[in-house]
Formats: structure tokens, sequence, C-alpha cells
């Protein structure tokens, strides 16, 4: 693959692929946040639904570039490869924030700029795929199993991506096509959660030094059941999917177990990602009672499964990945201060304050301000994390 771009960088912020990525995910994180509380409490207007803005924003805007960044700088490692080329990974990176401020802008202009702005993160989003693939295909490792299926789900967001916005552009030509329901748990499901296991279920024991590795065989069950879970959501077979959710959970449970990691005798960079592990399968656990209730109470718990797996695994995960990433491949060592560990517990406290929107909601409750503390408290977590390690991305010090 060619590009135009054969210049070297000129600043240290883009002489890693990770740093820029990082850096920007973040500041989106906060942006988008930001706009999502204003738009509820109904200071501005956003031009697309408002769950729509946000399911979109948090997916292809923030977390994809978080993914970017880990894979861009790992997945070469995983393969077997060389590194990704300056000339690569910088178009990549200018066009995500190109169209990003474009999406940011068109949500409270024009629903028509969202769309252009959406057809190019797609595209940016196809582009970094295809570099991946061809690392994937030229990589010399003689056993690829995460990396193929770091591919499958990454196929499945680029799929719903594609999907998502053609469901939007012909939603704006007044033809609703309905896809929401479907795209939503596949994204969820089978791209940002999945994807967030593979990576992790290699990481962490080597990380661990741990001799008890995960097998192929253990990823495969997990993806099935990760299948089956996401069919029986869009066939809207509640029950069946708790059903599935709880044999999901007790499959990873028994397996993270069976890896012996060493969570009382870690340091605390390695603790917080065992946490974000134990999440996975009570994340599953608990969405899965969730669903229970609300079928036999008729009420809404705020796609409560959907946000521990989400905050409680994903965004812990990427905190403690972010973490050691930054440290050490600015030359420190992966360790985490106090302020550090205070992010990785004020990260838990963002879980247990949506999880009592969701539970005051169901309740009947209208305390608005457990909405407004944990969108507060997502917005504090990435602030202090970039004053503390902002300078270390941009600057190496």
């Amino acid at each position: 693959m060619e590009f135009s771009i054969t210049s070297t960088p000129k600043s240290y912020l883009m002489s890693q692929p990770h740093q820029p990525f990082f850096l920007f995910g973040i500041v989106w994180a906060i942006v988008s946040m930001v706009m999502f509380i204003l738009s509820h409490k109904g200071v501005i207007v956003l031009t697309q639904a408002e769950n729509l803005f946000h399911f979109y924003a948090l997916t292809f805007i923030v977390l994809i570039q978080f993914f970017h960044g880990f894979l861009f700088t790992t997945f070469p490692r995983f393969c077997t490869s060389a590194a990704i080329e300056y000339e690569k990974y910088a178009p990549i990176i200018w066009s995500y924030q190109i169209f990003s401020v474009l999406f940011f802008v068109g949500a409270v202009t024009s629903h028509w700029i969202v769309l252009v702005a959406m057809i190019g993160i797609l595209l940016t989003h196809s582009l970094a795929f295809s570099i991946l693939i061809l690392i994937y295909r030229s990589g010399r490792a003689p056993i690829k199993s995460d990396p193929f299926w770091i591919l499958v789900a990454h196929t499945f967001g680029m799929v719903a991506h594609a999907l998502l916005v053609l469901a939007f552009g012909m939603q704006l030509m007044g033809l609703d096509l309905l896809l929401t329901s479907i795209i939503s748990p596949v994204v969820v499901n089978l791209f940002l959660v999945f994807m967030t296991f593979v990576v992790a279920q290699r990481m962490i024991p080597f990380f661990s030094h741990s001799l008890e590795s995960s097998s192929n065989r253990f990823v495969t069950r997990v993806f099935a059941l990760m299948v089956l879970k996401t069919l029986l959501n869009i066939a809207q077979f509640p029950l069946a999917e708790a059903v599935a959710s709880i044999v999901l959970a007790g499959c990873l449970l028994k397996e993270f177990i069976r890896w012996k990691l060493p969570v009382f005798r870690s340091s605390a960079i390695l603790w917080i990602l065992y946490l974000a592990l134990f999440w996975l399968p009570l994340g599953l656990f608990i969405g899965a009672l969730a669903q229970v209730v609300e079928v036999y109470t008729q009420t809404s718990l705020l796609f409560t499964g959907a946000h521990l797996l989400m905050l409680g695994f994903i965004t812990t995960v990427l905190i403690g990945f972010g973490t050691r990433v930054t440290l050490g491949h600015s030359g420190r060592p992966p360790h985490a201060d106090r302020l550090t560990i205070t992010l990785f517990v004020w990260t838990q406290v963002v879980v247990l304050l949506r999880f009592a929107l969701s539970v005051d909601s169901a309740l009947g409750g209208t305390h608005a301000w457990l909405f407004d503390a944990a969108g507060a408290g997502w917005i504090i977590l990435f602030v202090v994390w970039t004053l503390r390690y902002g300078r270390i991305l941009t600057l190496g010090r």
C-alpha cells in the first residue's frame, strides 16, 4: 500500500502511533461527554438523535482511536512484522481528527455535515483496517490466532460501521431502515467487548508471567457464546439471552481462575488489569439479572449490562493498558503512582454511579444528579489522566 506522505515525524507526539491516538481519543472522550450532557439537559440541540450521537461518538471516534493506538503499536509484534511506518499511520491520525471535528460541528449545525463526517470516519476506519490485514498477511509469526481474532472483531466493527452510516444517510432521505437494534448489540458484543477481551486474554497473562495462558479453543468458545448472545438480543429473546450471558460469564470466570493470576501479590498496574478482567464475567452476570428484572417488572434499567461492560471492563482495561503503554514506550518503568491508583479507583466510582442511575430509573426515581455525577466522573477521569500523562505523550517527559 502506497501513501503520498514521505516525511518523518516533526514532533515527539507523532513519533509513535499510540501517542497521538491516545491523546486525541481523550480529547474527544471529554468533548463528546460534555456535548451529551448539555444535550440531555436541553442546553444545546443536536441535529441527530441523542442516543445515536452518544453511541457513534464513543464507539467510532473515541474508543476506535484507543484501539488503533494500541494495535498499531502491538499488532506488528503479535504477527512478527515490521513496525508501521510514520508515512502510513500519520494520514490516518489526521484524517480521524479532521472528520471528528466535522462531526461535532455538524452535531450542532447540520445533519448533512454529520453524514459527510461519518463517511469520512468510515473511510479512515477502512484504511486503518486494511493496514492491519496487510500486517497479518505479511507477518512471520508461526501462530497468529490472536491477530486472527482481532481481525474478526474488527470485521464486525467495519460492517456495523458501514450499516450505521448507511442507515443514517437513508434516514436523512426519509427512509428509516430500523437497523439500530441490530447494529448496537453487534458493535458492543462482537466488536468492542470481544476485541478488548482478545487483547486482554493475551496481554494480561503475559504481563503476569503466568504459565497458564489461554488457548485458541477458549477464545473460540467465547466467540461462539458472544455470537449466540448477540443473535438472541437481535431476535428479542431477553430471557434466553440472559441464560447465554450467565453461561458465558461462568466460562470466563472458570478460565480466569485457572490462570492462577497473582492477584494479591502484584503491583498496582497489574491488579487494576485483573480487576478489569473480572469485570467481564461480573458485568455479563449482572446484565443477565437486569434483563430478568426488566422482563418480570416491565421496567427499564437503561442498558445496565452494556454500560457495565463498557465502563467496568473496557474503560478500566483502557486506563490500565494506556498507562502501561505510555510509561513503557517512553522508557519508564510501568509503575502506577498514587495519583494513578486513585484514577483506577475513580474509574470504579464512575461504574457504580452509572449502575446507580440504572437502578434509580427502574425504581421510578428522578434523581437527575446521578446522571450528572456519572458524566462528570467520566470527564474528571480523562482530564486528570491527561494532566498526569499528557506531557509524556506529547513531549516525552
